[in-house]
């Protein structure tokens, strides 16, 4: 691999990282004001809470994450089919334009003779 595909992948690897422990730390953030507003919650209680809460937080964005990292592939492979048949067209059109100018030059060339 490439030192810059490395560096970059590293990078990226290293951004996934940040975000998700920001995701983590909002999940907590949110079972902490959640169990705020129940004031009668005893602290074993209040923890058990916030560690479900946070739980099934973590969870509902892993298979949000997993939903969209799928449709990046997806939508990858669809885009870069059409790149292909994009690219095949313009290369047709352009060879049969060349063709077409080189045998009217032709064609001109051997009418003038």
């Amino acid at each position: 691999m490439k030192p810059d595909k490395e560096s970059a992948r590293g990078l990226a690897q290293v951004e996934g990282y940040l975000l998700w422990n920001a995701e983590v730390e909002e999940a907590r953030r949110q079972a902490r004001s959640f169990t705020d507003a129940l004031p009668w919650l005893t602290t074993a209680q209040r923890e058990d809470v916030e560690r479900v809460f946070t739980a099934d937080r973590i969870e509902v964005c892993r298979e949000t994450l997993t939903r969209i990292a799928g449709r990046a592939v997806e939508l990858r492979g669809e885009y870069t089919a059409r790149y292909e048949r994009l690219r095949a067209r313009c290369v047709a059109l352009s060879v049969l334009a060349i063709g077409t100018v080189g045998g009217t030059c032709a064609a001109l060339t051997s009418i003038s003779r």
